[in-house]
C-alpha cells in the first residue's frame, strides 16, 4: 500500500503577480478553499496518511494553514460558530504533514529529490500543488493511479488527451495500450513537434514513483532553464524499469494560469450547495446583458 505523498509547492508563481508577491500561488482560493488544501484532500481521500510538502521562500503561510490556530478556534467557540470550528480542526488533522524547504528553485526534479529520505525506499505519490484533478467517479485520480501500481508494481503517470495542436506544450508519452486506458510506456517526449509526436497523451501532474527514481535524478544534467527536469529522469528510467500510464477518468484544472484559475472558480462555484443556484442565475443574467 502506498501511504506517502510528496507535494512540490516551491515556485514563485510569477504568472499571478502581484497577488503572489506576498502569498503563495498554492494558497489562492478556489471559492473559499486554498488550492493546496484541495490537493491534500485528494491525497487523503486516496488513502495517503503521510505528506511531505516541498516549499520555498515566502511559503510560510502554507505551513500556518495546516497548523492549529488556537486563538481563532477559541473565538469560534466563544461565538458558537461550531460548523466553522469543526472545519478548522479538520484541516489540522487531514494527515501527517511535513515541510522541507527547497534551497534553490532548480526544477521539479530537484524538488522531488528532497523527498529521498522521507519516503524511505517506499513507492510514493507526487501531486503538483498548483493543479486540481476532479474525478468523474467516486475514486480520486491519485487512487486510480495507486490501483494501477498495485496491479503492475511499476511507476505510473497520469495522462490526458489533448488536442493535437497542443502537444508541443506538454510532456507526451509513447506507449501501447495494454488494458482499458492503461498504457505500457516506451518513452517520454518533452514538448514534441506536432508532426513527430507519438501520441496526444499528455502528462497530467500526478505520478506514482518507485524509489528507483532517485537513482536517475542523481544522474540528470540540468536541462531547460538550467533546472533538473523530472521528465529527463523519467526518460532515463523507462529504458531500464517498467513504466505505465493511466488515462484517468476525470478533469484537470491547471491553477497555474489566470484563465484556467477563473474557469476553475466558476466550475467549483456552480457545484456549491450554498451559492451554486444563485451564482448560476447571476451568470445567466450577466451573460445575457
Amino acid at each position: 500500500m502506498i501511504r506517502k505523498a510528496v507535494i512540490p509547492a516551491a515556485g514563485f508563481g510569477t504568472r499571478f503577480l502581484p497577488a503572489t508577491k506576498s502569498q503563495p500561488k498554492e494558497m489562492l482560493p478556489i471559492v473559499d478553499t486554498p488550492t493546496i488544501q484541495h490537493v491534500v484532500e485528494e491525497a487523503v481521500e486516496s488513502g495517503i496518511t503521510d505528506i511531505l510538502m516541498i516549499i520555498g521562500k515566502g511559503k510560510r503561510s502554507i505551513e500556518e494553514h495546516f497548523d492549529r490556530n488556537f486563538e481563532l478556534e477559541a473565538q469560534l467557540l466563544e461565538k458558537n460558530m461550531m460548523e466553522d470550528l469543526i472545519m478548522m480542526r479538520k484541516i489540522n488533522s487531514l494527515a501527517n504533514i511535513h515541510f522541507i524547504y527547497q534551497k534553490e528553485l532548480n526544477g521539479l526534479g530537484d524538488a522531488i529529490s528532497y523527498a529521498r529520505y522521507h519516503v524511505n525506499n517506499e513507492p510514493f505519490a507526487v501531486l503538483l500543488g498548483d493543479t486540481l484533478i476532479e474525478s468523474n467517479n467516486d475514486i480520486p485520480v491519485t487512487r486510480q493511479l495507486m490501483e494501477v501500481y498495485n496491479k503492475y508494481h511499476s511507476s505510473v503517470v497520469a495522462v490526458e488527451e489533448v488536442h493535437p495542436s497542443l502537444v508541443s506544450r506538454y510532456g507526451i508519452i509513447d506507449g501501447d495500450e495494454t488494458d482499458k486506458d492503461i498504457f505500457k510506456v516506451k518513452d517520454f517526449i518533452e514538448k514534441p513537434d506536432i508532426n513527430t509526436a507519438p501520441s496526444n497523451l499528455a502528462i497530467a501532474s500526478r505520478y506514482i514513483f518507485t524509489p528507483e527514481i532517485f537513482e536517475f535524478l542523481d544522474n540528470v544534467k540540468p536541462g531547460k532553464n538550467n533546472e533538473i527536469q523530472i521528465t529527463d529522469a523519467m526518460q532515463a528510467m523507462v529504458k531500464h524499469k517498467p513504466w505505465h500510464a493511466l488515462k484517468f477518468d476525470g478533469k484537470r484544472h491547471d491553477i497555474g494560469n489566470k484563465l484556467d484559475f477563473l474557469k476553475t472558480n466558476v466550475v467549483y462555484g456552480l457545484k456549491r450547495k450554498d451559492i451554486g443556484d444563485e451564482f448560476r442565475l447571476w451568470l445567466k443574467e450577466y451573460i445575457s446583458d
